[in-house]
């Protein structure tokens, strides 16, 4: 059944529900003081008739008579017929005996004084001479009487399949509007299923099927700029995969043909080709393997400054011979931390590789470590030409680049590396730069 149709069923139910309770406490509570209503009436009758019958006769005899005449008593009984039922009120005079019967007091039979005290008392001229007593019987309903609670009950019933109509008109059209959305999520989960990752559906309301809805979206953005980074880092290391093999292809071809003779220097270019496929490769396994949550860490106690000292002295022959000044920087007293060495090693020598591509000869290269509110922060620091602002948010992403004409012996996952290893040591890596002004990498881990 769909959750539309269950939805209006359940409405219908309920509203039902709540609309036959109501018809039964109206009708309850009509019939109640409809019955109260004649009651009182009745008895103001009775009351009037029997003060205006004493009054004008000084006495009782054929008080009865008079009641009857006036439809507050029954016709007497026909010989053979059924009696008739007992009546709501009964009649005692001065000194309490019954005058006019009713409920089970007989003709002649005093009535007890706390009953006569719950009476009506008669007066005439003054001084008392009767008392009506209530029985607890309910009055005869005349034909007029029951037409109009037969009319009521009618009204109700009509009120109540009304009411149904409605609640089931109603019913439907909320249960439409609230399972919209979900239809529209659906819609637009099918055609992710087919493959057409950006969708978006429309976000009306801010209740828990809004917040649904802007899940949605933002999954769905996620998922598309997901994908569009993977076809770049997929055209991307296809790039950086043919360039190298090109090359080596062309030399071999060109050594097994002899247009070319084989020298130590077109081994070295071959080689260096060679080693560059080999970093490409141990990088693409590198992420893969952080992918699946299986990069495993060898920690050990690392001295921060030796680790920026033996990444300073890999470094400090290709400063040198661009021009570039490394230094290094550490705070006093800092103690050793709990690190896998060669693969935060992995992290600053990526950052001093990339501060090494975009710093100028006469530029500076600063490696830092210091503790700050109880972390561990290392930094690389460069005095380059700085990234553009528009890419600081994407600087971490695979193969993204900020420089779309840089060289291609470059993979572009060294930063994505970076971040990956540093969040596996339960850290973070930030950013902050200038154009112009060189960049600054932090890395912050927890000790």
């Amino acid at each position: 059944m769909r959750l539309t149709r269950r939805l209006s069923l359940a409405f219908l139910v309920v509203s039902l529900t709540a609309i036959g309770l109501a018809a039964v406490f109206v009708w309850f509570t009509t019939s109640t003081e409809f019955s109260q209503y004649l009651a009182d009436q009745r008895q103001s009758q009775f009351v009037s008739v029997a003060t205006d019958f004493y009054g004008t006769h000084d006495n009782w005899t054929g008080v009865d008579a008079a009641l009857r005449a006036q439809g507050l008593l029954p016709p007497e009984a026909q010989p053979g017929s059924r009696p008739p039922d007992p009546q709501p009120f009964v009649l005692a005079d001065q000194n309490g005996v019954v005058v006019v019967v009713g409920g089970d007091y007989q003709p002649g039979q005093k009535v007890p004084p706390a009953v006569l005290a719950s009476g009506i008392g008669i007066e005439s001229n003054g001084r008392a001479v009767g008392t009506v007593v209530t029985t607890g019987q309910a009055p005869a309903r005349s034909s007029i009487d029951n037409e109009y609670l037969s009319s009521v009950n009618r009204s109700l019933l009509v009120a109540a399949l009304g009411g149904a109509l409605i609640a089931l008109l109603l019913g439907f059209l909320i249960a439409r509007n609230l399972t919209r959305p979900l239809r529209d999520l659906t819609a637009a989960t099918r055609s992710m299923a087919e493959g057409k990752l950006d969708q978006r559906v429309t976000v009306g309301s801010r209740d828990e099927l809004g917040e649904l809805g802007q899940a949605f979206n933002q999954m769905s953005a996620d998922l598309a700029l997901a994908n569009q980074s993977r076809r770049r880092m997929t055209a991307d290391i296809a790039h950086d995969l043919r360039n190298p093999l090109t090359v080596i292809g062309g030399y071999l071809e060109s050594l097994q043909d002899g247009k070319l003779e084989p020298t130590p220097e077109r081994f070295e270019t071959m080689h260096a080709e060679v080693r560059h496929l080999q970093r490409l490769v141990d990088d693409l396994r590198t992420l893969s393997l952080a992918d699946a949550g299986e990069l495993a860490l060898q920690r050990e106690l690392v001295a921060p400054g030796d680790l920026l000292g033996h990444v300073a002295v890999a470094y400090a022959h290709r400063a040198e011979q661009k021009g570039i000044r490394l230094g290094v920087e550490v705070g006093p007293d800092l103690p050793e931390a709990s690190l896998d060495r060669e693969r935060m090693e992995q992290v600053l020598r990526n950052l001093v590789d990339n501060a090494m591509r975009h710093t100028p000869a006469g530029g500076e290269i600063r490696m830092a470590a210091e503790h700050s509110r109880g972390d561990l922060v290392l930094s690389v620091k460069d005095t380059g030409s700085g990234i553009p602002p528009e890419a600081l948010p994407h600087i971490f992403e695979r193969s993204y680049r900020a420089d779309p004409s840089r060289s291609g012996d470059e993979s572009g996952l060294g930063l994505a590396i970076a971040k990956a290893i540093v969040e596996l040591h339960g850290g973070a890596i930030q950013v902050e730069s200038r154009p112009g002004e060189g960049s600054r990498f932090l890395v912050v881990i927890p000790t």
